[in-house]
């Protein structure tokens, strides 16, 4: 096994019913390998692994092992913030055939220590000897950073055999590299750095945009492995734009939106998730265009946007789905002649049906009902 290159933390795909979208998430990971990515990551953070049970989170595991067939390592996620679950959890990947590597986060909310931090991570790793492990340094979701002192402690456990860094900080990253052996994995948990961790000494990403684009990311990587620059270069400038679209809300949001526009999986996500503000939705669909992923559309008449009308004058929870070229509705924006902003507001563009209904379900905590003619 060789980890190295371009893997892709994998989003999970869910029915408008919230259930796991198993025919999704096995055409999403097929079609990843298909596109070259090195190796494949279920049930990261961006996985939306804390709203899976226990089931789900096996399921995903066991379904993109049984897609991938053996192509690919597999790298599956188990973290938890309490240490004898997280052991738990990475003693039942261990065992299941098919998992290649474990990747384990820093513990989360409770703020441990330096001490803390090593003490947890050596627990797991003891826990499974045999099965390398790669460590996950998130401090923004965490709140716990791990410094590159205590990685090169936790380096010296023998089954402990990388860390996807995604502090944020260029030069931490650059002391980590430094400090740690140079057979260990050091990978950017950030795709906007991939570049600058490769030239540093790092071995590629555990990426996110690699789930809309797994061809380029991969390419993208493997070209500054190979210190083909010219060619990593050319490829960070076209699709920077969509990596830091990313995260102009919270992971996966923008990730899920735009596979969704691409008709990959419906927009569907768990609370505490919910769908992404109109402002923001539209800088993300504005990107995907520039950078090839949707069609730009011809006109207005072409768009396949949707948009949730509240009709305040009708009493709550009157709400009207409306397309965006509705004939009925002024601007092209899915406002419905006669009312203004006294009376109502609109909430959109959503780019499905289904997106726009569960938005709808969010809002006023009923089901949509009252649909135009024009959807």
């Amino acid at each position: 096994m060789q980890l190295r290159g371009c893997g892709t933390a994998l989003v999970t795909p869910f029915r408008q019913d919230g259930s796991v979208d198993d025919a999704a998430l096995r055409n999403l990971v097929a079609w990843q390998i298909e596109s070259g990515i090195d190796f494949l990551v279920p049930c990261g953070t961006t996985g939306e692994t804390p709203t899976l049970t226990h089931d789900e989170w096996l399921h995903v595991v066991d379904t993109t092992i049984e897609v991938a067939a053996g192509r690919v390592p597999i790298v599956a996620g188990a973290t938890s913030n309490a240490t004898h679950d997280a052991v738990e959890k990475a003693k039942e990947l261990a065992a299941r055939p098919g998992v290649n590597a474990i990747l384990t986060a820093s513990p989360y909310y409770n703020k441990p220590t330096q001490e803390g931090q090593y003490r947890h991570f050596k627990a797991i790793a003891e826990a499974v000897i045999d099965k390398p492990v790669i460590l996950y340094n998130v401090p923004g979701r965490t709140a716990a950073n791990l410094e590159p002192a205590t990685l090169a402690r936790l380096a010296e456990i023998p089954n402990i055999v990388g860390v996807k860094e995604a502090s944020g900080n260029m030069t931490q990253i650059a002391e980590a590299i430094s400090a740690v052996p140079e057979t260990f994995l050091v990978l950017s948990g950030d795709d906007a750095v991939t570049l600058p961790v490769i030239a540093l000494g790092g071995v590629g990403v555990i990426s996110v945009a690699s789930n809309e684009i797994p061809h380029e990311m991969a390419a993208l990587t493997r070209a500054a492995l190979a210190n083909d620059w010219t060619t990593a270069r050319s490829l960070q400038r076209k699709y920077l734009p969509l990596m830091q679209a990313n995260f102009i809300e919270s992971s996966p949001l923008p990730v899920k939106a735009v596979l969704a526009m691409m008709g990959k999986i419906e927009e569907v996500y768990r609370l505490p998730l919910v769908p992404m503000r109109r402002d923001t939705r539209s800088r993300l669909q504005k990107v995907a265009t520039e950078v090839g992923l949707i069609s730009k559309p011809s006109g207005a008449t072409a768009a396949a946007e949707f948009f949730i009308y509240e009709n305040w004058a009708a009493g709550p929870h009157k709400i009207v789905l409306h397309r965006g070229s509705c004939g009925q509705c002024s601007n092209g924006k899915g406002r419905p002649a006669g009312h203004d902003t006294n009376h109502a507001r609109w909430h959109g563009p959503y780019s499905t049906v289904a997106a726009a209904r569960e938005a709808a379900h969010a809002m006023t905590g009923v089901l949509i009902r009252s649909e135009c003619k024009c959807v």
